[in-house]
């Protein structure tokens, strides 16, 4: 797994409002990726925006409903691990 493109934003930017930028920068660098992990604060409308605008898949990566406390998930661990 590789750092592909880097968006920074203020704080006060939601996260799936400047996650625009990141999948845009994306889609210009590197034309041969076009599926993406995410967790669930990226879910909405940007799944779609992406989708239709970028053609872009974005797949949301949810805890199970019966989770309690800490557990590793799939996909989402690797990409935690490497920018930690």
């Amino acid at each position: 797994m590789s750092l592909i493109t880097v968006t920074a934003c203020a704080a006060s930017v939601q996260d799936r409002d400047g996650a625009k930028g990141a999948l845009l920068g994306l889609y210009l660098t590197s034309p041969t990726c076009r599926f993406v992990f995410a967790d669930a604060g990226f879910a909405g409308r940007l799944v779609g925006w992406a989708a239709q605008t970028l053609h872009t898949t974005i797949d949301i990566v949810r805890k199970p409903a019966d989770q309690k406390g800490f557990a590793v998930l799939p996909r989402r661990w690797a990409v935690e691990r490497t920018l930690a």
